[in-house]
């Protein structure tokens, strides 16, 4: 039976508070649940995180998808990941990492350190051929003690090996001889999920509802928009149909400085750009050919034609990283004079002009870094043709060393070690240039096996000398880097490593 309940004025007032105050719960909450779009400038190759290398492929999959056993905060200190805390053996070579409990992948599945330890021994399985697998040489073994203990066994000391796990995602047990499955069907354990890719459309992450850290994240999801022109992205953040446009270019962000209800961070990159050099066959087998390249550079004249004077000349390592960098005006080699650089190329017996080759990744910065050497390239006696494949072709070429030269950009660290080992160490997974160097190995054997700091810096130190003026890459540059952000996304820190983890804390207003 209905009942009539006759309503005096104050219940009709209560009334309306009450229906008003559900309506703004609703309509916060609905603000709270958005997708946040967010446009990017390339497509990725793929999404395997023990595969990928290239940034459009890494910034999707590490921290929005993935997560490591440690992390990073946004002042760069290494931080519990999936590991809420590890402990060492006096000797250094057992390290045991407690995991957090309760933690899920995507479909729902606990992650167990059976997980993670079959997780680092994919890293290093032949069968997949992880770029990554030089960062964890020295693991002997790795072992599920129990659901939530894992212990790893050291052929030595490791001082990288906390920084290393940073960057080495965690992914389903049962995948260690598979490269294929996650290529298009990432499964981690991160705030976002997948949920469709649209081939030079889209990427569609959705909020991931058993996270360990729910309660954290926001947004009910992240779609990576692919807007190849950075004209359609500006228009794009201008009319809020993008909230976030993450680590553009200087000149896009000379562009959208001072527009309204767009804010710009900034910081230094920890990666950096670079000329590649193939040491593996004539004219870069010849170290003079390679020093006289260095000489040929004027890397304060690429910054500022390219990069619009955003970013400082690179030395092996960045200055940000007090503890270990050598001075660029400690490296001869990185004085600007063609006149040396001639004088080298006849020492080495090579006819001028050089003719050579340069592959470029496709990214509108590097295009244009790759322009201006060409240049200056061409007065010291080089001549330089620049080739422009798509993505994936560059990838494939740098994979298989099939390069002169190459322009592109290397990822950085907040350690030497992953700096140096596996791009310049004979046999290193990602020495591309296929440069070997006993000395230099040397130092980078004993840079990640001791502990003891002061040792470390003076191996390290060496290793820079070296790399800088006779090594495989002429460092070119260390980008200031820069994220467009909407007034309306709160949350969002730009990362000097480019990680898009803090995704995981943003909110839309």
């Amino acid at each position: 039976m209905l009942r009539i309940v006759k309503q005096g004025p104050g219940l009709r007032r209560a009334l309306r508070c009450g229906v008003a105050a559900a309506t703004f719960a609703l309509l916060a909450g609905a603000a709270s649940a958005q997708t946040l779009e967010v446009a990017v400038e390339a497509s990725p190759a793929g999404l395997d995180p023990h595969i990928v290398t290239a940034f459009a492929s890494s910034q999707i999959v590490l921290g929005p998808i993935y997560e490591g056993l440690t992390a990073l905060d946004k002042d760069l200190n290494i931080i519990p990941g999936l590991a809420q805390s590890w402990t060492a053996s006096a000797d250094g070579k057992t390290v045991t990492f407690k995991l957090r409990s309760g933690v899920t992948f995507h479909d729902g599945k606990p992650m167990e350190a059976e997980d993670v330890a079959s997780s680092l021994r994919r890293v290093l399985s032949k069968d997949v051929g992880s770029p990554l697998a030089s960062r964890l040489s020295a693991m002997e073994s790795a072992t599920a003690v129990d659901a939530t203990t894992l212990e790893l066994k050291l052929k030595e000391p490791s001082a990288p090996l906390l920084a290393s796990l940073t960057g080495i995602a965690i992914v389903p047990r049962g995948l260690e001889g598979n490269k294929d499955a996650l290529q298009r069907a990432p499964m981690g354990t991160g705030p976002f999920k997948f949920e469709e890719w649209q081939p030079n459309g889209f990427i569609r992450l959705a909020k991931h509802a058993g996270y360990w850290n729910t309660a954290e994240v926001k947004l009910a999801g992240v779609k990576f928009n692919f807007v190849p022109e950075a004209a359609t992205r500006q228009v794009g953040i201008g009319n809020g149909q993008f909230a976030l446009l993450p680590h553009v270019d200087a000149a896009t962000a000379l562009q959208l400085k001072g527009k309204p209800n767009i804010a710009m961070q900034e910081t230094t990159e920890l990666a950096y750009t670079l000329i590649g050099m193939n040491t593996s066959k004539p004219p870069f087998d010849n170290v003079k050919v390679r020093e006289a390249l260095n000489y040929a550079l004027n890397r304060k004249e690429i910054i500022d034609a390219a990069l619009f004077g955003s970013g400082a000349p690179a030395a092996p390592l960045p200055a940000v990283l007090k503890d270990w960098a050598v001075d660029v005006k400690d490296l001869p080699c990185y004085t600007y004079d063609p006149a040396k650089a001639q004088a080298l190329l006849k020492e080495a017996g090579v006819a001028t002009p050089v003719t050579v080759s340069m592959t470029v990744l496709p990214r509108q910065d590097i295009r244009d870094i790759a322009q201006v050497v060409q240049q200056q390239l061409g007065k010291a006696g080089f001549k330089v043709e620049l080739k422009n494949p798509e993505l994936g072709q560059f990838v494939q070429d740098w994979r298989n060393s099939n390069f002169d030269l190459f322009a592109s950009t290397n990822a950085g660290s907040i350690e030497p070690d992953d700096y140096f080992y596996r791009a310049f160490r004979t046999g290193g997974s990602t020495n591309v240039f296929k440069y070997s160097n006993p000395e230099l190995d040397t130092l980078l054997d004993k840079g990640r096996a001791t502990l003891d700091k002061p040792a470390r810096q003076a191996a390290y130190r060496d290793a820079q000398k070296i790399l800088g003026c006779t090594g495989p890459a002429a460092h070119i540059a260390y980008p200031t880097l820069f994220s467009a952000v909407r007034s309306n996304l709160q949350g969002y820190d730009i990362y000097a490593n480019r990680s898009l983890v803090s995704l995981g804390r943003a909110s839309l207003r």
